[in-house]
């Protein structure tokens, strides 16, 4: 195959991968998405695969067994693994990007001459430069994923873990490494490149272990981004299009994604990439404090009375609803409401779950009408004219503490206003605190009514009611 022909084929290739993009943007077209993006990945293999064909009969099996544990690792995970583990399987696959980055980098180090970078001897001092850049950033992908995946999966403690003085030692950590990169481009030292990797590796885990529950789903989408980036660089030193292509819209994708929630948080972009947000240490301490105020609890039968008797309900969902599978128990109830007169809308916070979009995911596998269903910025402003705010499985995205308490590691985090609704009928197993570690104070106002148990269960019994 030519190179022009390879160089099409990629282009193809890449304008299916943006296609993807477009499709997953709604749950609409969102498998027509997924499609697009299959597709164009099989297109980019066997281009590369045909363009570039492994020499000798050894080395297709070691590409076609590569292949075959990847792939059907990766088919038999992604249909065995629940909505719920959805955010830290994301977090897992972004480790594996970085850690195939570091591997590209030092596989191009040790046989240059296979990728024609070599010329008298030594590396090209810009291939040496994207060698580094890859290295280090798939390497810092890696750790910090493998962070995000640990507290994501209760693994590690989703509360800030502050370290003394973990400023400085980032800052110096990140002149190292300039210089170490500085360094290997003009020596080609294989030592210089494995102590880029290792401070990589240690900066990416310090990166991500300050960073609180509540500022997760932020973390995902930003490594996301380092993934696709580290990609990209690779790409430039194997001299291959589909690798540039893709790792770039999943880089830019990626950040775009990290500044459009940040804003929704009201966090700073660039703390955000420095890995310099999540709240202080007095915040980290602040979810260790045992709440003992007594709280209004109601039951199934009370919830459905007080719905079934009002005009307008607006339904709040949260981790809680993923954890409990209670999507479809819910569609159930608000077909209920529907025929008895309510007009119901759901309300999605932009970080509500574990990571972006995961409660929209569900709610659309539940064949939830995309038109009831409204973002935090359309919708915040109906909750003074709502009867019931129905909140199942959500905590931190409807806490005031993000409007009130400066100590707060929430604190600035723009939040659904439930609290302002005539009644709130809140979903909880029980009473402690949300993924951030922080009381809700919505518990103990005075028009909440507490709804303790598994949220299926609970709505099921509403609906039974009903």
């Amino acid at each position: 195959m030519s190179e022009n022909v390879s160089s099409l084929l990629y282009i193809v290739a890449g304008v299916l991968f943006i296609m993807a993009l477009r499709g997953l943007s709604h749950p609409t077209t969102s498998r027509q998405g997924n499609l697009y993006g299959m597709i164009g990945m099989a297109l980019a293999v066997l281009t590369t695969l045909v363009g570039h064909p492994p020499a000798g009969l050894g080395a297709w099996i070691l590409v076609l067994l590569g292949l075959g544990i990847g792939g059907g690792a990766g088919a038999v995970i992604a249909k065995r693994v629940p909505m719920t583990a959805m955010p830290q399987l994301v977090a897992a696959f972004h480790s594996l990007v970085g850690l195939a980055a570091v591997a590209g980098a030092a596989a191009t180090l040790y046989a240059p001459q296979a990728v024609g970078i070599l010329e008298n001897g030594h590396i090209h001092k810009e291939s040496l430069f994207e060698m580094a850049l890859g290295a280090a950033i798939g390497a810092i992908t890696f750790t910090g994923s493998v962070i995000a995946f640990a507290k994501l999966d209760g693994r590690m403690s989703g509360k800030p873990i502050m370290l003394p003085q973990r400023h400085a030692i980032n800052i110096a950590l990140g002149i190292a490494l300039v210089v170490l990169i500085a360094v290997f481009i003009g020596n080609e030292s294989k030592l210089v490149f494995w102590l880029i990797v290792l401070l990589s590796f240690t900066l990416g885990g310090l990166l991500i272990i300050p960073i609180g529950g509540a500022d997760m789903p932020v973390v995902v989408s930003m490594l996301n981004s380092y993934s696709g980036w580290a990609a990209a660089g690779i790409g430039f030193t194997l001299g291959n299009l589909a690798l540039i292509i893709t790792g770039s819209l999943v880089g830019s994708s990626g950040a775009i994604l990290s500044y459009i929630m940040c804003k929704a948080m009201n966090r700073s972009f660039i703390s955000v990439i420095l890995g310099g947000f999540g709240g202080d240490s007095a915040a980290a301490a602040g979810g260790d404090q045992v709440e003992t105020r007594p709280v209004k609890q109601g039951s199934a039968d009370d919830a459905a009375y007080i719905m079934k008797n009002a005009e307008r309900v607006i339904i709040v969902p949260g981790y809680g609803m993923a954890v409990a599978q209670a999507q479809h128990s819910l569609r159930e109830m608000v077909d209920l409401l529907k025929k008895e007169g309510v007009e119901v809308k759901y309300a999605i916070h932009p970080v509500a779950g574990r990571m972006p979009g995961h409660m929209n995911v569900l709610l659309a596998e539940a064949n939830v009408p995309y038109d009831e269903v409204f973002e935090l910025e359309d919708i915040n402003g109906e909750f003074p004219q709502a009867d019931v705010a129905f909140v199942i499985g959500a905590n931190d995205v409807t806490n005031p503490a993000a409007k009130t308490d400066k100590a707060s590691p929430i604190y600035g985090m723009p939040i659904l206003d439930v609290e302002k609704a005539k009644t709130v009928l809140f979903i909880k197993r029980g009473m402690g605190s949300g993924y951030a570690g922080v009381e809700n104070e919505v518990f103990f106002r005075d028009n909440t009514m507490m709804l303790f148990g598994d949220a299926k269960k609970v709505v099921d019994s509403i609906v039974k009611n009903l």
